[in-house]
């Protein structure tokens, strides 16, 4: 007799046997036990979580001599026949071979006819999403209104690709990758019947295969059993699976926390020498990132983290050297690296410069730590990459040679004296003027000089008073009125700016243009103009001028 794998001898034969899915096998069941079966079922989910399997102990349920009945007695023609695959009423079709119109047509004359034997003629199509538009077409009526015998079952690991006129006349069941959990324990069991001993650790490396996937999960434990015969050891499957321990995934860690490049650079080294895969190295990296991040969030003992108890422990010791900003910024880069890497020419100097940033990236201080360096008296904030570059003493032919000084004070020197010199004394009343305009010409503000030059400035109880021609209102800027306040007065001031004439004109105003108030309102009024100033609410106009004239 041949050898079958794990994954088909071990597989449910009843919802009993059934691991996880307990949403779709809870409503399967009360559905039999009211007799409310549909004619027509969809069944999603990712690879290797019982679609297919589902399917063949549902067409059991309906053909098994005691039923309609969720628990099929096993026992009876119907139900070995289903269970080996040689029922004559059970028409199991693979859609990725058999997607074309003309076997949709051989199907719909098939439904026709009642079942050979059975109570039902179940039709199973695996990877339904396959199936042309035109074969579909042709599916749709009898998928509508079939005869009272037939039910279809269409397992697909796209269910986004099924039309919509399908799908609607279907039940829909979206199964879940199964629990970490669940995996071990099924496996463990399995172990037990075929005589293999396997730790903890060796059931957690391949359930971390299988991400969730029943079936790869039992693959990997059938290659497993073939390479490492009825003892399995975790270090020698790991290598066969092409995984990485946490030891190796450790010293990237390592050198984070140290801030060594160097050491990163050695790690794809080996990773070369060894002959690993760079792009699954970035990966497993990546996946191990993220166990960290939860680590840090969750602590041990979360079902977040596909891991053993040890494995998790050592994780959380690991997450509580660095911040959750780090890691999430760490997760992020390695997680660009692997897009990076699946197009990459090099791969290895791509690997080595994505280590590379995760090393500088892991000296960024947060903004208020810089800010809060910044004040005076504030010691110096370093990170631990910082401090462990303390301890290396600068190379000396790196060393720059000192600078001469310069003769006299320096720009530095002559703005501290400057700022630090005592305020001038603030202007009298008929000093405003003068002493605003030839702090505006200081400023490099030569429109807003020239147009308090033409304005009446005045001060009252604090307050600066303007009176300004229209020709000149737009070049009133508060901004620069305020900094030149701050330079005459060295403090801030009121202002308020009215329109009109000067009681007194000054001998340099200019004969107003005609209808230059005119033209400012309409330009001011342009729709474009308009919006240029909502989207740049700081910016102002100063001077209109009328191109006619």
């Amino acid at each position: 007799m041949s050898y079958q794998v794990i994954a088909r001898k071990y597989r449910p034969q009843s919802f009993a046997e059934l691991i996880g899915q307990e949403h779709v096998r809870t409503t399967l069941e009360n559905a039999i036990a009211q007799r409310r079966i549909a004619h027509g079922y969809i069944f999603s989910g990712q690879r290797g979580t019982g679609k297919t399997t589902v399917a063949r102990i549902l067409a059991r349920c309906l053909n098994c001599i005691e039923g309609p009945t969720a628990t099929p007695c096993g026992k009876c023609a119907s139900c070995l026949e289903i269970a080996g695959g040689s029922s004559v009423d059970m028409i199991e079709i693979d859609a990725a071979s058999n997607r074309g119109i003309n076997e949709m047509r051989e199907l719909r004359e098939s439904v026709r006819y009642r079942p050979a034997r059975d109570r039902y003629k179940v039709f199973i199509i695996d990877e339904a999403h396959q199936i042309t538009s035109e074969a579909f077409n042709a599916l749709l009526k009898t998928l509508e209104e079939p005869p009272e015998w037939v039910a279809f079952m269409l397992c697909t690991t796209e269910a986004h690709k099924i039309p919509t006129t399908i799908a609607s006349r279907c039940q829909q069941f979206s199964f879940r990758s199964v629990d970490f959990g669940e995996i071990i324990g099924r496996m463990l069991w399995i172990c037990e019947q075929e005589g293999i001993e396997a730790d903890a650790e060796t059931l957690a490396v391949l359930a971390q295969a299988g991400e969730g996937s029943v079936r790869d999960s039992l693959s990997a434990l059938d290659q497993a059993i073939a390479c490492c015969g009825t003892k399995l050891n975790a270090a020698e499957v790991r290598g066969l699976l092409g995984m990485f321990s946490l030891d190796s995934l450790d010293q990237v860690a390592q050198a984070l926390t140290v801030s060594d490049s160097k050491r990163m650079l050695d790690i794809v080294l080996e990773l070369e020498r060894n002959g690993r895969n760079l792009q699954h190295f970035c990966r497993e990296l990546a996946r191990y990132f993220r166990n960290l991040l939860v680590a840090k969030v969750a602590g041990a003992g979360t079902r977040l983290i596909a891991a053993s108890g040890a494995e998790q422990e050592r994780l959380v010791a690991t997450a509580a050297q660095f911040s959750e900003e780090d890691l999430t910024r760490y997760l992020q880069l390695t997680l660009d690296l692997f897009k990076d890497l699946q197009f990459s020419l090099q791969p290895r100097l791509h690997l080595e410069i994505g280590l590379m940033k995760l090393v500088h990236v892991g000296r960024l201080l947060p903004i208020e730590e810089a800010l809060a360096a910044l004040k005076p008296g504030a010691a110096p904030v370093k990170t631990a990459a910082a401090a462990a570059r303390t301890q290396m003493p600068p190379p000396a032919q790196f060393r720059a040679p000192a600078p001469a000084k310069p003769a006299g004070p320096t720009p530095l020197e002559r703005d501290t004296a400057r700022k630090t010199a005592a305020p001038a004394a603030p202007p009298q009343s008929g000093e405003w003027k003068d002493r605003l305009h030839d702090a505006l010409v200081e400023l490099g503000m030569s429109f807003t000089a020239d147009a308090v030059r033409h304005s009446d400035v005045s001060e009252s109880n604090g307050e600066l008073r303007f009176v300004t021609p229209d020709d000149y209102l737009l070049s009133m800027d508060q901004r620069d009125l305020g900094r030149a306040i701050q330079h005459v007065a060295g403090k801030p001031m009121r202002v308020k700016i009215e329109t009109g004439a000067p009681a007194a004109a000054s001998e340099t105003l200019r004969p107003k243009p005609p209808a230059a108030g005119e033209a400012t309102e309409r330009a001011l009024a342009h729709p474009e103009v308009r919006r240029f100033q909502e989207m740049f609410p700081d910016a102002h106009v100063r001077t209109v001028r009328d191109l006619k004239e």
